[in-house]
């Protein structure tokens, strides 16, 4: 069980890594601010009582998952915002104002990408997602903490309970693996 001051002392020395972590993901400074805070108090208030060894992976998987809430509520905001920016009359327009000639989806946005691209990206996904349950447990642990949950080699060793050598070279090992099996099924990335 940590005490306050072990807590305390946790969120100090985490504080700048995950700021820096969240302005990488989010982009925005105010946001990151945000994002850090409220995953620092809800590792707080609901796991205040854990051990010390296990604060580091807690606020870790607390703060991915904070962002991923931020960009959920990014989306679904955008998505009203753009539905009804586009609505309005545009300078020069009589009253003949007809909304769905105005509504142009944004470039880059879903709405403009066809069918069929959403079809391939999607199946290219699950192609990735299916390698990566094939490699063998210890090297797509280490594959997953690494890349996807952006740990350094240091907190992926003592999470595994191994060397920082082992971690790398069980990243090394996943990430040509993924690649020449990914390449065979013809996906570059």
């Amino acid at each position: 069980m940590a005490t306050d001051k072990e807590l305390s002392d946790f969120l100090a020395h985490v504080e700048k890594r995950a700021f820096k972590q969240a302005v990488y993901a989010v982009r925005k400074d105010e946001s990151a601010l945000d994002i850090v805070q409220d995953a620092m108090i809800k590792l707080a208030e609901k796991y205040g009582d854990k051990p010390a060894a296990e604060l580091p992976m807690l606020f870790q998987r607390i703060l991915q998952n904070t962002i991923l809430d931020y960009f959920r509520r990014e989306k679904v905001r955008n998505t009203w915002i753009s539905l009804f920016s586009g609505l309005g009359k545009r300078d020069g327009e009589h009253d003949d104002f007809d909304i769905l000639d105005a509504y142009e989806a944004e470039d880059g946005s879903r709405a403009v990408e066809s069918t069929a691209d959403q079809f391939e990206r999607m199946q290219t996904l699950g192609l990735i997602e299916a390698e990566v349950q094939k490699l063998p447990a210890r090297q797509r642990e280490a594959f997953l903490m690494r890349y996807w949950q952006d740990m350094d080699v240091a907190e992926t060793a003592e999470a595994m309970g191994c060397s920082e050598g082992s971690v790398k070279t069980h990243c090394s090992r996943a990430t040509h693996t993924l690649a020449a099996s990914l390449k065979a099924k013809g996906i570059k990335l």
